[in-house]
């Protein structure tokens, strides 16, 4: 190799090492980490409104997209959107393809699947059907066919391990029950009739059916209650840390409630900034066993209507009532619980639904 020709290799080899530094700050380290290269990507199902959809400009919008922008802004994060088949969930979690489950994702039954955040939305598994049905509850649906979407909390409601023996034993008086990629496939077939009913949760259900006009209802029984949380790798208790403290300092600030607001979704709120009430209770009696959650919930919003100064706390109906005080919009929030939305008639009454068990 002459003169010329080692110089030129040379100035190529030098070029090389002063460009390499700068191809390996540009390459995304390991993006699930939501810190090696501030990207932050939050996977969810493109088709779950009010948390995450594809409005009518092609954007990707939603109440927990919002709440990831405010996290990832606070945080000096870029927020990537990541769809995903839900049925893909956890596999694009595992492979670290995105760095959370973030979109309407249930807790219950999956407590030990993932590292979660606390709870943040109350919700319930409700049953949409034609308001020219017919079907006004739960038991005319034998005989009937009935949607859900794959792998949700409402097929888990029907047919789960943890489902209630009235549950199960509803199911088994359906016609069929479908199993279906979205919500949008699953409301086509109930407008046209392919399907009697479509069993969801109670946030998309509200969403549905105020925006596709007056031809659907909800019934007022409901199949389950539970909590929407956010759902990191097994372990990855850093990145969860993180999100929690600065989703509570949304929370402090006001933030949060604005975001809930804005998506209708106000009166679905549970985050808190602790939970006196259950620390409490098992200092007291010890860690309470998941049989127990339902009596202890129940005692929870006893305790804390007195706190808040209510007169009386009665259970009745099927319902827990507070009677005696007008309740404030702000001190709603304090009384949420994982069974249902509270109503607020204009009478001097304030009650929360449960499911009894």
């Amino acid at each position: 190799m002459n003169a010329k020709w080692k110089r030129l290799v040379t100035a190529i080899l030098m070029m090389a090492l002063l460009l390499g530094p700068i191809v390996s700050m540009q390459t995304p380290a390991r993006a699930a980490d939501g810190e090696d290269d501030n990207t932050f990507i939050v996977g969810f199902d493109a088709e779950f409104p009010p948390y995450g959809y594809k409005d009518d400009n092609g954007e990707y919008v939603g109440f927990d997209l919002d709440l990831a922008q405010e996290v990832c802004d606070r945080n000096g994060w870029t927020l990537k959107k990541q769809p995903i088949e839900w049925n893909s969930k956890d596999m694009e979690l595992n492979s670290g393809s995105i760095s959370c489950i973030w979109n309407g994702f249930t807790m219950n039954g999956r407590e030990d699947d993932y590292t979660w955040t606390k709870p943040y939305v109350d919700n319930s598994q409700v049953v949409v059907v034609r308001k020219d049905s017919g079907i006004t509850q739960l038991s005319d649906l034998s005989g009937k066919v009935v949607a859900v979407q794959a792998d949700s909390s409402a097929l888990a409601a029907l047919t789960g391990e943890d489902a209630s023996e009235e549950n199960k034993a509803l199911c088994e008086t359906f016609k069929d029950l479908q199993q279906v990629g979205d919500y949008n496939s699953a409301f086509m077939n109930l407008e046209s009739g392919a399907v009697n009913a479509i069993c969801m949760d109670i946030g998309v259900a509200n969403y549905e059916i105020e925006s596709r006009g007056d031809k659907f209802m909800m019934l007022e029984d409901r199949l389950s209650s539970e909590e929407y949380g956010i759902g990191f790798k097994k372990g990855n208790t850093e990145l969860r840390d993180k999100v929690q403290a600065t989703l509570l300092d949304m929370l402090a600030d006001g933030t949060f409630d604005e975001i809930a607001e804005k998506w209708g979704l106000e009166g679905s709120i549970c985050l808190t900034a602790d939970d006196e009430v259950q620390e409490e209770t098992e200092a007291a009696h010890g860690e309470l066993p998941l049989a127990g959650l339902n009596l202890f919930n129940r005692a929870r919003i006893r305790i804390r209507g007195e706190r808040l100064g209510l007169e009386s706390v009665t259970l009745s109906g099927g319902r827990i009532t507070f009677l005696g005080v007008d309740v404030p919009k702000k001190v709603a929030f304090e009384l949420k619980t994982r069974y249902g939305a509270v109503n607020f008639p204009k009478s001097r009454k304030l009650s929360v639904p449960y499911k009894a068990g």
